[in-house]
């Protein structure tokens, strides 16, 4: 009875059979099975069939509310009985050289502590969407996503001015954000530029700067290597240069400018509402943010570099 419910709360979001057996994996025949069975145990029609969509009757409209209800108890109830002994699949979803640094090592010493969760990790920068891709927890950068997602702040999003000594012993030291017009700067090449890249509060009427260079990438990390080798200057988050910051291969230029975004930027772990898998997903984000700490650790090491 669950299942179907489950069926019908998904055909009535998707307006589609075919669009919810293709997200879950199954045969439309398997959903519309489900649906014919909750329409003959409910002995009424639930939808408007046709060709080119599917509606929600005056019934199944009316019915909505208390199936959405009634999956949500169920969900609330096995979440109680898994709390004690967290067992099954977590999925989790985080940008890829994100994830690598730092999402990754903190899965590993997750699965230690709950050897009986198994954990299914995408590393992507694509933003995938959660109920598509049955998506229990996501890392998402900036500001807190809207919609249906309950949003958790792991760590502010501080972006850093950095060139390497080799770089700066050739063209000298910037002593302000405008100089860098002067600049070799290595930029993104990615459409559209994400927010508060080269932005300084107070500098260009608070807008990102024009600056320029002889090297523009769609990877950071590809951006970072070339600012280690002495090409240029580069404007990255400081969970990416913390480390290169602290051994002395990089040097932070303006540790101290303030970006122009009105709201504080931060990492968030994002998950549905109503998840069955409600548990193990707040286990994991509360994990994280006892991994990365306050404030997070990349943030800790260059303030002692």
């Amino acid at each position: 009875m669950v299942d179907a419910l489950a069926a019908f709360l998904a055909v009535a979001e998707f307006g589609s059979f075919a669009k919810v057996a293709r997200a879950q994996g199954l045969a439309v025949s398997s959903v519309t099975r489900k649906i014919d069975a909750l329409e003959n145990e409910l002995k009424v029609r639930l939808f408007i069939r046709s060709s080119r969509r599917v509606m929600l009757t005056d019934e199944g409209t009316l019915f909505l509310s208390h199936a959405r209800k009634i999956v949500t108890d169920v969900a609330e109830a096995k979440e109680s009985l898994s709390a004690v002994n967290p067992r099954g699949v977590l999925t989790v979803a985080a940008p890829a050289s994100f994830g690598r640094r730092h999402v990754t090592p903190a899965v590993l010493s997750f699965l230690r502590q709950y050897p009986q969760i198994e954990i299914d990790l995408h590393l992507s920068d694509a933003v995938l969407d959660l109920g598509v891709r049955r998506i229990d927890v996501a890392i998402r950068m900036g500001s807190p996503p809207d919609g249906n997602l309950i949003a958790t702040a792991l760590a502010p999003l501080r972006r850093l001015t950095c060139a390497s000594p080799e770089y700066l012993a050739q063209r000298g030291r910037p002593t302000s954000p405008s100089d860098l017009l002067r600049h070799n700067c290595l930029t993104v090449s990615s459409v559209p530029v994400p927010p508060g890249w080269w932005r300084y509060a107070g500098v260009h009427r608070d807008t990102p700067l024009p600056v320029h260079g002889t090297l523009r990438i769609d990877d950071t990390d590809a951006l970072l290597q070339a600012a280690v080798s002495g090409v240029g200057i580069v404007h990255l988050a400081s969970w990416l240069v913390s480390d290169l910051i602290a051994t002395g291969r990089l040097v932070s230029l303006f540790p101290d400018a303030r970006g122009t975004s009105k709201a504080t930027p931060a990492i968030h772990a994002v998950r549905m509402r109503g998840r069955s898998h409600g548990v193990k997903a707040k286990l994991f984000i509360t994990h994280l943010r006892k991994c990365f700490g306050d404030p997070p650790y990349w943030e800790r090491r260059i303030a002692t570099s």
